[in-house]
């Protein structure tokens, strides 16, 4: 079993009790320790220099191209690229967070935060915090901050009732989600601000916030100071559009559209990961692409697990559960931003009042 229909029924809650989702750790155990004898936990730090070289190189690439364009339109192209390069540094941070490049955690926080805030402009306390709490609890309701209700609802519960403009939204919510990924990288940059000047702990909160306005007072002077002020917010805003997108579009397929398990639920480790994730079919450019990404399963099995090595853990990974009878979900792109749509479409049309339809209306006459 791996693959998921896009016409397939609305995701399910895992609950306690369940058949088969309370299986001992044991199982979890002999997988880790297939994937150690295999070195598949081993540090590549040749891949992460080169990985960093060639964007680094794009990047020096792109700046000379935006320096020698001058005042032209084409330099919507040169934010575009940047927006794509952007997100390549991002995909790099979110390695070194989780212990990916380096055996030191001190060395992998200080690439990650270097990386995070001076390079990209986000700020690295934020994620780690965030990403954290999904990695602990991957879909699981009142505990994943990544299905909280924000400008999008992920549960029927929290779609009943919207009235307004965010009932209209919700209803409407998996078309839109795409476009309104065009705002998130404005989003992050603030969610970067909010973060590093809120009065809770933040690690090292005034480095933090002092490659933050580094980075990004010295970019947007950059910009204003050699092109003109209408084509300065332009270029930013395409640059910051493709940003959000590129972002929102490589971290959305992984879990949007997959079982959600209910809060206080007692599931063992290997399938509320497993079950939870959904793998991108691709090869070397899907990797690259969406930075790791696409090995979704593995990644939350073995999050230490450099990204060159995912996909022979993957062969390894499917193998097993397929032996222990564990739904391993495969899709391609295209496939997954199809599930992610018709998903959020199903939990809006519960914020639909219940004469909505038609043929319910018809009943109360």
């Amino acid at each position: 079993m791996s693959s998921l229909n896009p016409a397939a029924p609305a995701p399910r809650i895992i609950k306690t009790g369940q058949r088969g989702l309370t299986n001992p750790t044991s199982e979890f155990s002999a997988l880790l320790s297939t994937i150690r004898e295999a070195g598949l936990l081993h540090r590549t730090r040749t891949f992460y220099i080169i990985n960093f070289a060639v964007i680094t190189l794009a990047m020096a690439g792109a700046w000379v191209g935006f320096a020698l364009l001058g005042d032209s339109w084409f330099q919507l192209i040169i934010a575009g690229v940047l927006g794509v390069l952007f997100t390549q540094y991002a995909f790099v941070a979110h390695e070194a967070a989780h212990r990916q490049v380096f055996t030191s955690g001190k060395a992998n926080d200080t690439a990650g935060r270097i990386v995070a805030d001076l390079l990209v402009g986000i700020s690295y306390s934020w994620w780690m915090t965030k990403h954290t709490r999904h990695h602990a609890n991957p879909n699981t309701v009142g505990k994943d901050p990544d299905i909280e209700p924000d400008f999008i609802i992920f549960q029927e519960e929290h779609a009943r009732g919207l009235k307004g403009v965010t009932k209209l939204i919700a209803q409407r919510q998996g078309w839109i989600f795409f476009p309104a990924l065009t705002l998130e990288g404005f989003n992050l940059h603030m969610q970067a601000f909010k973060t590093v000047f809120s009065p809770g702990k933040v690690d090292k909160r005034w480095l933090e916030i002092t490659l933050l306005l580094v980075r990004n007072i010295g970019y947007i002077a950059v910009i204003f100071a050699f092109l003109p002020v209408g084509m300065a917010f332009a270029f930013i805003g395409v640059q910051l559009a493709v940003f959000g997108v590129y972002m929102g579009a490589s971290f959305a397929p992984n879990h949007k559209g997959m079982p959600q398990i209910a809060k206080d639920s007692r599931v063992d480790f290997l399938r509320r990961q497993v079950l939870t994730s959904r793998n991108i079919r691709g090869g070397f450019g899907m990797n690259i692409f969406m930075g790791g990404l696409n090995y979704q399963i593995e990644h939350h099995l073995f999050p230490s697990m450099p990204r060159p090595h995912l996909r022979r853990a993957g062969n390894i990974v499917r193998e097993y559960c397929e032996a222990k009878g564990i739904l391993y979900t495969q899709a391609s792109l295209l496939e997954s931003y199809g599930i992610v749509i018709a998903y959020l479409n199903r939990v809006g049309l519960a914020a639909r009042d219940p004469f909505d339809c038609p043929a319910a209306s018809g009943f109360g006459r």
